[in-house]
């Protein structure tokens, strides 16, 4: 059912149309039909349709032709194919049908299409805000993406803002100062100006997107002991240590250099709102052997709310309806509470 809403909608996109963006939304709507209510999908309606045959779903899906004044009750998926925004041309093919399971070229612009024109809507203000579907990295690129992945082509649709890139679930948020690097490059991608903004970041966001007076932040060490007083490393005292005492005097709650192997015990972990951390692999193999399934990925510092999924497109299992969709639950959770504050 279709009914007049004078909030502004949550967007979600499907991502990779082969993969399990559109089985998670299918799967999940008929256990948890509550989340779907003020939300619109933006992607071609027979996406979804085709997909709901294979997995023998009887969903009701409609077509909506804008966002303004429309929402569904949760029991209706309502998919929005744009066409235009503004200046961009932005091209749908809704009659090239994704095979679940086989990524193709041909709908490689429509999904770029369908993120460029969430995102676009999100800054104009007429939707509240996105959450995305897992992309298939590689047929992105073949078809002239080149971005390495969904945040950066946010900041960059976000003018080029400052963004962090977010990992958040009821055990654990780590935030990141460098996200995808070979382990070799991280040490020379540091430095104590994009350290103090990431830290800036992380606390403006907590403050004013997640609710929280008074953030409480952690600073991981790069290096093993976190350095070792300089003997396994310099990181921490020429660059970590400088940014958290220029953050002090902005008033941010934060430590010192900690280190890594003692700071995502259950004891340390729950004393702080977030831990900001060096590397990729430093944040993201505690959170996700704490909260895989549950965790969101959440990027910071857009002038709109974005939340994602934490798995890939999980292209051997998609149309099988073998899933877990718990994720995506969780990032349509976190981008509607992050609403309240926003």
């Amino acid at each position: 059912m279709i009914r007049p809403c004078k909030q502004k909608p949550l967007l979600i996109t499907l991502g990779e149309p082969a993969g399990i963006g559109s089985d998670c939304v299918l799967l999940a709507q008929q256990d948890h039909p509550q989340w779907f209510a003020n939300t619109i999908i933006a992607a071609p309606k027979p996406w979804l349709a085709l997909r709901a045959k294979e997995l023998g779903i009887a969903a009701h899906i409609e077509s909506v032709d804008d966002l303004y004044g429309q929402a569904s009750d949760g029991h209706t998926l309502l998919c929005w194919n744009p066409i235009t925004d503004g200046s961009h041309h932005l091209h749908t093919n809704p009659s090239v049908q994704p095979i679940a399971g086989h990524p193709t070229p041909e709908t490689a612009q429509s999904v770029i299409a369908c993120i460029e024109a969430a995102a676009l809507a999100c800054i104009r203000g007429d939707a509240k805000g996105m959450t995305t579907g897992p992309i298939e990295k590689a047929v992105l690129r073949n078809a002239g993406f080149t971005f390495p992945g969904h945040t950066e082509f946010l900041a960059h649709l976000g003018n080029d803002c400052n963004i962090v890139m977010m990992l958040a679930s009821q055990q654990l948020r780590i935030a990141l100062l460098t996200t995808h690097l070979a382990l070799q490059d991280v040490p020379a991608a540091l430095s104590i100006e994009k350290t103090l903004q990431c830290i800036q970041i992380t606390h403006h966001d907590l403050k004013y997107r997640f609710g929280i007076e008074t953030p409480r932040l952690a600073m991981c060490g790069l290096n093993p002991h976190a350095g070792e007083q300089g003997h396994f490393g310099r990181e921490e005292l020429n660059i970590l240590m400088p940014a958290v005492e220029l953050a002090r005097q902005q008033g941010i709650q934060i430590t010192d250099p900690l280190p890594a192997d003692t700071l995502f015990s259950a004891q340390m972990r729950q004393q702080f709102d977030t831990i900001v951390c060096c590397y990729h692999d430093q944040g993201l193999i505690p959170i996700k052997a704490l909260s895989f399934g549950d965790a969101v990925n959440v990027t910071l510092g857009l002038p709109f709310i974005r939340t994602s999924v934490d798995h890939g497109t999980a292209l051997d299992r998609a149309g099988k309806g073998n899933i877990t969709y718990s994720s995506l639950v969780e990032a349509i959770k976190l981008a509607h509470n992050m609403q309240r504050y926003d």
